[in-house]
């Protein structure tokens, strides 16, 4: 799993656990829908941390918080 299947992966956990669409996260977070639908199809290969910022951002949180997820403490998770 890429670093990139991880934040997409987290993404999509915290729209469910928050109850919010992919649509209203763009609005609050100010990533752009192709972005989006990149990051989250996989297309995406890297994340900057200025995306990582606005994604936490719009979730109403920091960029730990964000973070502050199993996912990224696997060990399974290729660095390139």
């Amino acid at each position: 799993m890429t670093v990139n299947d991880a934040v997409a992966k987290r993404i999509r956990a915290l729209l469910r656990q928050k109850g919010i669409t992919q649509y209203k996260l763009e609005q609050k977070s100010g990533v752009y829908h192709g972005a989006m639908e990149r990051i989250l199809s996989g297309q995406n290969k890297t994340i900057t941390l200025t995306t990582l910022y606005k994604l936490a951002n719009g979730f109403g949180m920091s960029v730990l918080e964000f973070l502050n997820d199993e996912i990224f403490l696997s060990e399974e998770i290729e660095l390139d």
